[in-house]
């Protein structure tokens, strides 16, 4: 009897105690499910990156002449997003297309429904049993990466390492799910999970925003549904859920973009949520066919992933011109003159009269210049560090250059040659030269010198006074440069188109002399020099750059009227 009572007495503990451990493990057992959706987060990152840095103009020329028809633009998107290994980054692409009005929304609807197809078939391969391989991939991207100097080899070598850790962390996840099945805390949530099947839908949608990556989301979900920590019909409304759930990065990322760019995803919300309604309606008899596919329930529900896309994909592809005009009523266009990059002055029906369209492209052209000052007088203001928001700031501007150049290049394609003289064919391509040295202009701005200011900002390092007062003085005479640019290009006066050519000479004497005075502080031991040496010597190689495209404008006036002796100014008097 008092063993009893003792026995008694000690059981409470021992449930607590007992209580406790499952709740250490599982806990830890949630941390290493975490880290292992990170990791394979990362790993389809690193394919993604290096296939965009290593093959991206190769797949965007592809992905612009596939778009003829419906049929090929959707085998163009599975083809695309196979490689890319995310349907969000091949939709993103395909906004900027439709931003610039490269593309009708129609064909590229259609490339969308193939890029959700292409997503599916990446899911299938990683489903299968491919950790053997990750040592190997590793092994061959590691190599690649640092043993090469051929920088599209090195891309490669990314994507072979992001292979490698996309498989190692499926195993990770597997080898995790299956202790965890046994969770008491997952015991007692399962069965209310299992009754309602909207709730399912909404975690899935909720797991695909999260991650912002629908492959990762499914791969989780076909590994918990491996170890069968979750039922197949819970899996398969995840599915659903992760569907409809990974349009949403693709909506929310253009919701600042115009009209053409925000169509795109909300179509291919329109597809998702239709065949979401559609397939929650029927899960159970679908649930029930599955197994006819294959018994592995990874198998099953990679499986129910692709049959849920192709059918979307079948039922739409055809229905694009009207899904198009439906997206004209529910998404409609809006007055652009508050945009920067919008067109102000190109009337397509002045391009039958070459005089009154070169002039409006004039016009246009001065605009866009106007961008690019903007963007050139912020440029030091990045560089002194006074406000973190300017580069994201100016890289918003070089879009809108990026897309007044196009603009402005296709409006005059478009003027009539029928009553164009040569005096107006020339200034057509004055013009177009100007607008790409200005585009030029500003991809240095954005893809350079911004990155050189991140990159200072990112070190925490800051120029000497000395360094900082010699940029500070390219820049002013560079400012100076720019407004006479502005002037030869509108006037062509042959006296200022001199004056700014030789500037030239001026300013690349003046970058020669501050690289000089840089290294003779650094051979002094100056310390602010010796911390910012790459990030100042490659800001006035840049501004150099920038100078030449500037002064260009020069070249067809002075060569037009005899005064060039080859590419070098003549000497007056």
């Amino acid at each position: 009897m008092a063993a009893g009572a003792i026995s008694w007495r000690h059981s409470a503990p021992l449930r607590a105690a007992l209580r406790e451990e499952a709740s250490i493990t599982t806990t830890f057992g949630l941390l290493n499910l975490m880290g292992g959706v990170a990791l394979l987060l990362w790993g389809i990152h690193m394919v993604q990156v290096g296939i965009s840095r290593a093959y991206g103009l190769g797949l965007r020329r592809w992905l612009g002449k596939a778009l003829r028809n419906p049929l090929t633009g959707m085998l163009a998107g599975v083809g695309v997003t196979v490689l890319l290994q995310s349907s969000t980054a091949t939709a993103l692409l395909l906004t900027t297309f439709a931003a610039r009005g490269l593309i009708e929304t129609a064909p590229a609807l259609a490339v969308l429904l193939g890029a959700d197809v292409g997503t599916t078939l990446v899911a299938q391969v990683l489903t299968l049993d491919l950790s053997w391989l990750a040592p190997m991939l590793l092994l061959v991207g590691v190599v690649l990466h640092r043993r090469t100097q051929n920088v599209e080899r090195q891309d490669l070598g990314r994507v072979f390492v992001g292979l490698g850790l996309t498989l190692f962390a499926l195993r990770h996840i597997v080898q995790v799910a299956l202790p965890m099945r046994e969770s008491g805390v997952l015991q007692a949530i399962l069965p209310a999970l299992e009754q309602d099947i909207v709730i399912q839908v909404l975690i899935g949608a909720l797991l695909a925003w999260l991650t912002h990556s629908s492959l990762a989301s499914v791969l989780l979900v076909i590994s918990l549904g491996a170890t069968e920590a979750i039922s197949l019909q819970v899996a398969f409304a995840l599915v659903v859920g992760i569907n409809l759930g990974g349009v949403f990065p693709a909506v929310v990322a253009t919701l600042g973009e115009n009209t053409e760019a925000r169509r795109l995803p909300f179509g291919n919300l329109i597809f998702k949520l239709t065949g979401a309604v559609v397939a929650v309606t029927l899960l159970s008899p679908i649930a029930s066919l599955m197994p006819m596919l294959g018994e592995n329930p990874a198998r099953q529900i990679a499986n129910f992933h692709t049959a849920f896309n192709v059918a979307i994909a079948l039922v739409f592809v055809f229905l694009t011109p009207a899904v198009a005009r439906l997206l004209r009523i529910v998404v409609p266009d809006q007055p652009k003159n508050g945009e920067p990059g919008a067109v102000h002055y190109l009337d397509p029906a002045a391009t039958q009269s070459p005089p009154i369209a070169i002039a409006l492209a004039e016009r246009e052209t001065l605009r866009m210049g106007d961008l690019v000052e903007a963007m050139l007088r912020r440029t030091l203001e990045a560089f002194q560090g006074a406000n973190r928001q300017t580069v994201p700031e100016i890289e918003a501007m070089d879009d809108a250059v990026d897309h007044l150049n196009e603009a402005i290049k296709l409006y005059l394609t478009k003027v009539s040659r029928e009553t164009m003289s040569e005096k107006d064919s020339r200034r057509i391509v004055e013009i177009i030269t100007f607008a790409t040295n200005l585009e030029h202009v500003g991809d240095i701005i954005d893809k350079n010198l911004m990155e050189l200011a991140a990159k200072k900002m990112r070190l925490g390092v800051g120029f000497s006074p000395e360094g900082m007062a010699d940029i500070t003085q390219l820049h002013d005479l560079l400012l100076r440069h720019f407004s006479l640019a502005m002037n030869v290009f509108m006037t062509r006066d042959v006296d200022m188109a001199r004056k700014l050519l030789a500037a030239k000479t001026e300013f690349r004497d003046l970058e020669r002399q501050s690289s000089e005075r840089h290294l003779a502080r650094l051979r002094s031991g100056q310390l602010e020099s010796i911390d910012t040496s790459s990030i100042h010597l490659d800001i006035l190689r840049d501004l150099k750059r920038l100078n030449s495209h500037v002064t260009s404008v020069a070249y067809p006036i002075l060569d037009e009227v005899g005064e060039l002796w080859g590419s070098r100014l003549k000497k007056q008097g």
